[in-house]
């Protein structure tokens, strides 16, 4: 019972840290990178539908993404999408067959905004790893007439070391994705 209780909690909270390392690899760093634009929505045919399934992405300069739609009717949406997209700033060439997106030099204010921005999401991550601690608390309490005091005492240590694992792993993610966005 406390077992299966802290399985679930591990599994929901290495869920958790691999949504926040997704959500930091989406924030821009230096140079351009597909990742940024994966999960830019794009209104194809009436369907938002996200850029990774309409085309391929690859970057053969630093700051520069060429993007190859697989349907050349939806050339003018997926312009439309990265023009509208405020956060990523690119400049936006289309010759017909593929669009070039061009990403500005990051200024010390915009990478400093960056910097607040993955902080916001390791809070938001680390608020979604306690949710689950406290949930999976509540049900070793309700276990609570089941199995004996000592086992509970245990399951509870156990969940708390699992809780600070996780949280630890989000804040090396946190520390590693600084780094990176404010290097020069």
């Amino acid at each position: 019972m406390i077992s299966e209780v802290l399985a679930e909690a591990k599994d929901k909270m290495g869920k958790s840290v691999e949504a926040a390392k997704d959500d930091f690899a989406n924030v821009r760093t230096g140079r351009a990178n597909p990742a940024l634009f994966q999960k830019l929505l794009v209104d194809y045919y009436g369907t938002p539908t996200p850029l990774g399934q309409l085309s391929t992405m690859n970057n053969p300069e630093a700051r520069m993404l060429v993007i190859t739609p697989f349907d050349k009717g939806a050339l003018k949406d997926i312009e439309k999408a990265i023009v509208a997209a405020q956060h990523l700033g690119a400049n936006v060439g289309n010759d017909g067959n593929i669009i070039r997106a061009v990403l500005p030099e990051l200024t010390e204010d915009r990478r400093k905004e960056y910097v607040k921005l993955v902080k916001g999401k390791a809070e938001d991550a680390r608020v979604s790893i306690r949710n689950v601690r406290r949930k999976a608390k509540d049900d070793l309490d309700a276990l609570k007439g089941e199995v004996g005091d000592d086992e509970l005492a245990r399951g509870e240590k156990e969940l708390e070391a699992l809780t600070k694992t996780h949280i630890d792993a989000i804040d090396d993610a946190l520390k590693k994705k600084e780094a990176e966005l404010l290097e020069v």
